[in-house]
């Protein structure tokens, strides 16, 4: 591994305890909700926040006994925070000069990564007149320059707008894919973590939750935020064969397993009606309409009552039916949409 963590922070009323490997070459995302300890951890991995215990090694050297400027890392902070009396091709060129690295050698260095980024015709542009588009990759740029064997990501795509996002997701995920060091990378946005990363690490209360590759994660999540994050409604019970006890409900599963296990299906296999449906097997239950809200090209409705649950519907279904909040309705999900997996 090039990277090996154990990080512990403490402070009043929080405690991060994270242990975190990262293999060269390897995208690393932490997600979790606000508050989990994901800058924290990134930070303590920088040097800017204190740990209270634990170790760093980078290429099996310690680095936690080093001061944040003696550190082999590169780093991406969420507003970019170029320099803006500098130009675009001094920015880059800051790290290494602070590196001891001549004028001449610093800016050849930097001309080569603006070229690497696609900027090579905005070297003399000052930081206000880049798009934010530019201006993360300017940034990425200035992070690589100092030849980093760490590089650490703050939500880099947050301060872009949504068409620009999607063209600088695609470029930064080619950037990282030749950078043979190790990346942390932090972000709220689960798009990104799925694009950008290897593999995933979800935070929550300061400590690790889930673990695994985005497929994984998406496919089997373990906690509420997890399945709210790739949009699952999630469920605990009991397992006896093909069938799992959730609270009061029974449900017909595509598996067969014992004893504790997730349940798990899309809003978009959630049918309702305004009677008791008949037909194949299903999963039916009565719920009322919590409230209804426009998601995307269909409509999602709140459930509660026996289970919570989302179920996503057409305004065309929507009309069809008369739903309005308050109303009590028949819920019902196929057991060949409906996947359990062990707790």
């Amino acid at each position: 591994m090039t990277l090996r963590a154990r990080l512990l922070v403490t402070r009043p009323g929080f405690e991060l305890d994270l242990t975190l490997e990262v293999a060269p070459g390897e995208v690393v995302a932490l997600l979790g909700p606000n508050g989990a300890g994901k800058t924290t951890a990134l930070r303590a991995l920088a040097g800017l926040t204190a740990m209270t215990g634990g170790q760093i090694t980078l290429d099996g050297l310690p680095m936690h006994t080093l001061a944040a400027e003696r550190r082999p890392i590169g780093m991406v902070f969420q507003d970019y925070l170029l320099f803006p009396h500098l130009s675009a091709l001094d920015n880059i060129a800051f790290g290494p000069r602070c590196q001891g690295v001549s004028k001449a050698e610093a800016r050849r260095a930097a001309a080569a990564l603006l070229e690497r980024v696609g900027l090579a015709g905005h070297a003399a542009a000052k930081p206000r007149r880049l798009s934010g588009g530019q201006a993360q990759r300017v940034a990425l740029a200035r992070a690589l320059a100092v030849r980093p064997r760490l590089l650490l990501m703050d939500e880099p795509l947050a301060a872009l707008d949504a068409h620009t996002r999607l063209e600088i997701r695609s470029q930064l995920r080619r950037h990282l894919g030749d950078f043979d060091g190790a990346t942390v990378l932090v972000t709220h946005d689960p798009l990104d973590a799925m694009v950008l990363a290897d593999r995933l690490i979800v935070i929550e209360n300061g400590t690790v939750v889930q673990e695994g590759t985005p497929g994984e994660v998406a496919r089997r999540p373990r906690t509420d935020y997890v399945a709210r994050l790739v949009g699952l409604n999630l469920y605990r019970g009991q397992a006896d064969g093909a069938q799992v006890k959730v609270g009061k409900l029974l449900f017909n599963t595509s598996e067969h397993l014992t004893g504790p296990v997730f349940v798990a299906f899309p809003p978009a296999a959630v049918a309702l009606y305004r009677s008791r449906p008949d037909g194949s097997p299903r999963n039916v239950w009565q719920a009322g309409i919590e409230g209804i809200e426009r998601h995307g090209d269909n409509v999602r409705v709140h459930l509660d009552g026996p289970l919570t649950a989302f179920a996503d519907i057409t305004p065309a279904a929507v009309a069809d039916l008369d739903l309005t909040p308050g109303q009590h309705v028949w819920a019902s999900v196929k057991a060949t949409e409906t996947h359990a997996y062990p707790a």
